[in-house]
């Protein structure tokens, strides 16, 4: 059971810091040094001061803290003294080119253990991020930013009245993503929403990381209170602006001319080659297909010869696990072929990604990777399905596009 609430929530506030847009940015996992500094080109004041924090000399985490305090009291943010819930739509080009829209209710969620009919996960997590995520937390006392949490069952319906005023904020993104925010103060909306999705499970799309941070602080400071509950934005499994992109694997630890004739030779025997010069599989049908483009310039489109072997190989997965191409990928080429474990997979170690087939091939042709590997989306039939498993996928399985903007609304822990 998803216990749902609204938030006393700390927001900017807009007339202090001008256009929303100047101070809300992407999440932390996807800012580089480059972004950061653009970000806070356009105002001191943005997010990233704050989520991203740095102090050179100093504990980073405690300059997050100072500076989130000193926006308090000199009125850059300011916290509602009655609770509401935030609806956020979010109109963006899909990848076939069309116009959608996916919606999403900002609110504070009990944190429960992972499990059936509660919350389940569906990526793997590192314990790097975690930690860093934890010292932010035990430092600032908020929720920063959301956690993304697709829903069994959908509460749209009982805000989408209150869209139908002027947003409290509408802000174009980098990305070309128009968001449009409401605030909705109205305690029957609560109820109705609490309702909605007292029976429904959530599962986890973007945010691993911070929900098992979430769990960990409960349990360290122990109790009930604000910090039994966590940020969420929570979208219908069924809404039709939800959209999954792949990501893409790069071999970046490829060096040795050795090892570079021992990775081909293991692809010939795992895989049949379909089409010569083409890279893009999100076309193709079957089980365990990618497209493939090495350093040498050859391109190609491959199919798993023997999809039967995956049951030796993954005995004791669920059929939707053995079905999944980052899992194939993984067990085949990056285990089987080039003899990587999981931790090895976790850390990165030779393995990159990428999240456009331009930004892949790209890559290869710079010599930044040896190879590329390239990715039809994962359904999301498939992900709640490995979820409804209790299994996990391997990192960075799916890309939920678009990415939810940091600094729209803050939930306080304490």
């Amino acid at each position: 059971m998803a216990d749902v609430t609204p938030i006393h929530a700390l927001h900017y506030d807009l007339s202090a810091v001008g256009a929303l847009s100047d101070v809300i940015g992407p999440p932390y996992d996807g800012v580089n040094e480059e972004t950061r500094s653009e970000l806070l080109a356009r105002s001191p004041f943005n997010v990233v001061e704050i989520d991203l924090p740095e102090a050179p000399g100093g504990d980073r985490y405690e300059h997050a803290a100072g500076t989130l305090e000193e926006w308090i009291l000199s009125g850059i943010l300011r916290q509602d003294r009655e609770p509401s819930i935030w609806a956020l739509t979010q109109e963006y080009n899909g990848p076939d080119g069309s116009l959608r829209v996916r919606n999403g209710i900002l609110a504070r969620v009990r944190v429960e253990d992972y499990g059936p009919g509660r919350i389940r996960p569906h990526e793997r997590t590192q314990p790097g991020p975690k930690q860093d995520r934890l010292e932010l937390a035990r430092a600032t006392r908020f929720n920063l930013s959301p956690i993304f949490s697709l829903t069994t069952r959908d509460a749209w319906p009982q805000v989408e009245r209150a869209t139908r005023a002027e947003p409290w904020a509408e802000v174009l993104g980098d990305d070309g993503t128009l968001n449009r925010i409401w605030r909705v103060s109205d305690p029957e909306v609560h109820r109705a929403v609490a309702w909605e999705l007292s029976e429904a499970e959530l599962l986890i799309a973007d945010g691993h990381h911070r929900y098992e941070t979430a769990r960990t602080y409960r349990d360290e400071v122990g109790g009930e209170g604000a910090h039994c509950y966590t940020l969420m934005a929570l979208t219908g499994l069924a809404d039709p602006g939800l959209t999954v992109f792949p990501i893409h694997r790069l071999l970046t630890g490829m060096k040795d001319a050795d090892l570079v004739d021992h990775f081909r030779r293991g692809i010939e025997d795992a895989f049949e080659t379909i089409a010569d010069g083409e890279i893009d599989p999100g076309g193709l049908d079957g089980i365990g297909c990618y497209g493939l483009v090495e350093k040498d310039g050859s391109r190609r489109l491959l199919k798993l010869r023997d999809p039967a072997s995956l049951d030796a190989l993954m005995e004791g997965r669920s059929k939707a696990y053995r079905e999944l191409d980052s899992a194939i990928l993984e067990k085949v080429v990056f285990g089987g072929i080039l003899g990587m474990s999981e931790l090895d997979v976790e850390a990165k170690k030779g393995l990159g990604y990428a999240k456009s087939l331009d930004e892949a091939v790209g890559e290869v042709e710079s010599g930044g990777a040896a190879a590329a590997f390239l990715l039809r989306p994962t359904p999301v039939d498939q992900v709640r399905a490995v979820a409804d498993a209790g299994e996990t996928m391997p990192p960075k399985s799916t890309y939920f596009f678009p990415k939810l903007p940091t600094g729209i609304v803050f939930n306080p822990l304490s």
